[in-house]
């Protein structure tokens, strides 16, 4: 059996009562961190709340050696995985998930706050109203136009966009807002569409979910220039406004009114 159990969004204590239970419960307990950064996560406290070892993984275990590393274990005993956020969302947990199911291995799902659930609650925005989300990776040789083109296609279906930062946990690198944002005028800069200018509305979240968590909306210049603190960052690019989505996002996030009229 391979149960994936969601640890939420902060820390340790954010995993459910069903899913430290479960985890309790198990043989063995792996858990990965490459997909998410938990800044108030400390191994060893989530030991001593399990009364056993966990068993991190790397990418390369779950991608390359899922099959020695993860797979085979589960054939004679109890195991589970513990993901930062929601499992399944990321496409390398389903993959696993797929690849168990396969070799007839029974699998289960304990769900948690991920980003893609907590961020309307956070602005204010109506869930139902968000379309596509991208991530804007780290930059190589040039930008990538992909996240831009979303967005816009996004804003022109009226439609709410989460953009995801790049992270690198190996590395200890972790994109910011202002870095997210910066790619995203290089991208308007050279292809002048109009819709990502320096007077559009967003809405920049850090570390969601936790007690330090900072959330601001502003326009695109402004929300560059501020201090976002310690990771992990994402962005928010609202489409068509409900009267309650600008009040949501003056109240809870600190707009200006006067920039919101636009979407209204």
């Amino acid at each position: 059996m391979l149960t994936f159990i969601g640890l939420g969004l902060h820390s340790e204590l954010s995993i459910s009562l069903e899913g430290l239970e479960e985890a309790r419960r198990a043989d063995i307990v792996f858990a990965e961190f490459y997909t998410s950064y938990m800044p108030g996560f400390r191994l060893a406290n989530l030991e001593r709340l399990l009364g056993k070892k966990v068993h991190v993984l790397s990418r390369r275990d779950l991608e390359d050696e899922a099959e020695e590393k993860v797979l085979e274990p589960a054939r004679r005993c109890r195991c589970v995985l513990l993901t930062p956020g929601d499992p399944n969302v990321a496409t390398t947990h389903i993959a696993l998930r797929l690849r168990a199911e396969k070799e007839d291995i029974r699998t289960f799902v304990i769900h948690a706050a991920s980003v893609a659930s907590a961020v309307a609650g956070v602005t204010g925005l109506q869930s139902y109203k968000f379309g596509r989300t991208v991530t804007i990776p780290f930059k190589s040789t040039s930008t990538s136009d992909v996240p831009y083109d979303n967005i816009c296609e996004n804003m022109m279906r009226g439609l709410h966009t989460l953009a995801l930062l790049d992270i690198d946990s190996e590395a200890g690198r972790y994109m910011t807002v202002n870095e997210g944002l910066e790619q995203l005028l290089d991208v308007e800069g050279r292809r002048g569409c109009g819709w990502l200018g320096l007077d559009r509305p967003a809405v920049g979240v850090a570390r969601i979910g936790s007690r330090e968590m900072r959330v601001k909306a502003d326009t695109i210049g402004n929300l560059g220039g501020y201090d976002w603190g310690g990771p992990p960052h994402c962005l928010v690019f609202p489409g068509r406004l409900h009267f309650m989505e600008a009040e949501a996002l003056h109240i809870l996030c600190g707009a200006d009114m006067e920039i919101l009229r636009g979407l209204m």
